[in-house]
């Protein structure tokens, strides 16, 4: 551990992918002290800058979607096509730990920035590959977010549908955001068998992969050819002890009784209907699931009685397992979501909290979040510096177009 509890201090990543899940892998290791130096396109830059503009993310001044992955980092306006800047990028790769990058497999082709063109230059460079569908087989070459990929391909959106019903929408970077731990963990890995050889190495996952697994229970049944149907309305669920209730207050809540033949008797006296426990209809597993949809309305009308805090009070006595359906508006003043480090304080501009990555670890601590490059290439001449060049030399990029 460093001395500043910063087990990443000293290591060089270079973030040459863009959207939400290659750059969030690199985010995840500046959070822990990495120098990582974000590889921009010349003119408007990463276009995950301009993801906040769509429709389907909360639309709010402060850039939060680019602020969220790219804190900590420093931006390098690069044109990789240009002579002159391919020298430098090949200059950064000979001295980088890592390099994280997610263009499908024919564009890294024809940028000749394939593990196998990159590796001669540095025999320790961990080459992290983000892809939609995988580096091989009939789709390896078609791109993929994580909607198309890890949500739809994968077959998520099909297992939460409601029967009749159509599939429905994954929120942007659901997928992203969790396939980024997945890469993360994978250069860990690498970070550590270097460790152990001295040698360098490719890995990677894909938005299919981590989707399959993120689903792995249902996944796995598929690959024995034993599925669920789609969803029951929830007025007539699979179970009733594992469904959704509305309390008075408006407050919807999650019910998961798990252990059901231990807890039955002590739910139906939390409920205050101790005479539910021996009715025939409910009286064992086999027969609540027989009539799960009259238990469903019996629990229906008795959790409307009265308001969510009362439940929530009255099932925690009862070790029942339940979760309240969080509202994002909610999460501002979730306390739990502070006192466990999920959301920390900052110093990006207009966001004074943020999201901590879920990585928690007792020998290091995240460093305070920064704010992300404002503009394409704003970091130029420190990257550039940093790398041995000389304002001359420098100057000579800028004047033979190689920077941007």
């Amino acid at each position: 551990m460093t001395q500043d509890g910063q087990p990443f201090a000293g290591l060089k990543v270079i973030d040459l992918a863009s959207f939400v899940a290659g750059p969030a892998a690199a985010t995840m290791l500046g959070d822990f002290g990495a120098d990582v130096v974000k590889i921009e396109q010349p003119g408007e830059g990463d276009p995950h800058r301009r993801l906040g503009e769509a429709p389907s993310v909360p639309q709010h001044p402060v850039n939060f979607c680019w602020e969220l992955t790219s804190r900590n980092k420093r931006s390098l306006s690069l044109d990789l096509k240009n002579p002159a800047g391919r020298a430098v990028f090949e200059r950064l790769v000979a001295d980088a730990d890592v390099l994280v990058s997610n263009f499908p497999p024919p564009v890294r082709a024809r940028l000749n920035i394939r593990y196998a063109d990159l590796a001669p230059l540095n025999p320790r460079l961990i080459y992290a590959s983000l892809t939609g569908y995988g580096e091989t087989g009939p789709d390896a070459g078609q791109p993929g977010f994580d909607a198309t990929a890890f949500f739809a391909r994968a077959g998520i959106l099909d297992s939460l549908r409601y029967e009749g019903a159509a599939p429905g929408f994954a929120f942007p970077g659901q997928g992203d955001q969790m396939t980024a731990v997945t890469l993360f963990g994978s250069i860990v890995m690498a970070l550590w068998n270097r460790e152990r050889t001295g040698r360098g190495a490719e890995v990677g996952t894909s938005l299919l992969a981590a989707g399959l697994w993120s689903s792995g229970l249902i996944s796995q049944g598929a690959l024995l050819g034993a599925f669920v149907a789609p969803r029951p309305p929830r007025t007539r669920p699979r179970s009733a002890l594992g469904n959704l209730y509305r309390a008075r207050d408006d407050r919807w809540f999650s019910l998961a009784v798990v252990r059901e033949e231990k807890l039955w008797p002590g739910f139906c006296a939390a409920l205050g209907r101790p005479d539910l426990e021996h009715d025939p209809r409910f009286a064992t597993r086999e027969t609540r699931r027989a009539h799960a949809t009259e238990l469903a309305a019996v629990l229906d009308a008795i959790f409307a009685s009265d308001d969510w805090p009362a439940w929530r009070d009255k099932l925690r006595a009862a070790g029942i397992t339940f979760g309240v359906v969080g509202r994002m508006q909610d999460i501002p003043d979730d306390p739990q979501a502070v006192a466990c480090g999920a959301v920390i304080e900052g110093d990006q501009p207009g966001m004074p909290r943020t999201l901590a990555n879920p990585i928690r670890v007792d020998f290091a601590h995240q460093r305070r979040p920064q704010a992300a490059p404002a503009t394409p290439g704003i970091d130029n001449e420190s990257v550039l510096r940093d790398a041995g060049y000389g304002v001359a030399e420098i100057d000579a990029l800028r004047a033979a177009g190689a920077l941007g």
